[in-house]
């Protein structure tokens, strides 16, 4: 009993972090005669309740379901999220190197990505850049878009 406490005490504390207020469907696995067969008992909320639905099965471990529509809107945010933060540290790269225009440096890194995916053969949401050696590259290929303080004179006084 205890141990079914701290289960729902779980659910509870998960349910707050996700935001899922109000009513959570808890449904628990429960063993039937035939090792192949199992009941589901709806143990609180409904059938019809928002997602996730939270499981209990018979080892009181706690695991959760939902729509693969659910799912597929989890990996949509995930995707873009994970683009927007490389594009956040390609950005970065960029402004450490001192561009003279950033957009130009910016269009030569993202030809030299998609050149690099389509050598690869891989799909360009999923390969993997080190930042740091594509901006020293494109500097070494084109030092005009850089700001080269070697070039700078200073004019005395």
């Amino acid at each position: 009993m205890a141990n079914e406490l701290s289960v729902f005490e779980m659910i509870n504390v998960i349910s707050k972090d996700i935001g899922l207020n109000g009513n959570k469907t808890v449904i628990e696995i429960e063993n039937t005669e035939n090792p192949e067969v199992k009941r589901l008992s709806l143990k609180s909320g409904s059938w019809s309740a928002n997602e996730p639905w939270f499981v209990v099965d018979e080892n009181q471990k706690l695991h959760t379901m939902m729509s693969i529509n659910s799912v597929n809107k989890i990996v949509e945010n995930f995707r873009a999220t994970q683009e927007e933060n490389f594009n956040l540290k390609l950005e970065k790269t960029i402004w450490q190197n001192i561009p003279i225009d950033f957009q130009d440096v910016w269009a030569v890194a993202m030809d030299e990505i998609k050149n690099k995916a389509t050598k690869e053969k891989e799909d360009i949401k999923v390969i993997n850049v080190d930042l740091e050696e594509l901006v020293t590259k494109i500097k070494a290929e084109h030092p005009n878009l850089f700001l080269n303080f070697k070039d700078l004179h200073v004019v005395p006084r």
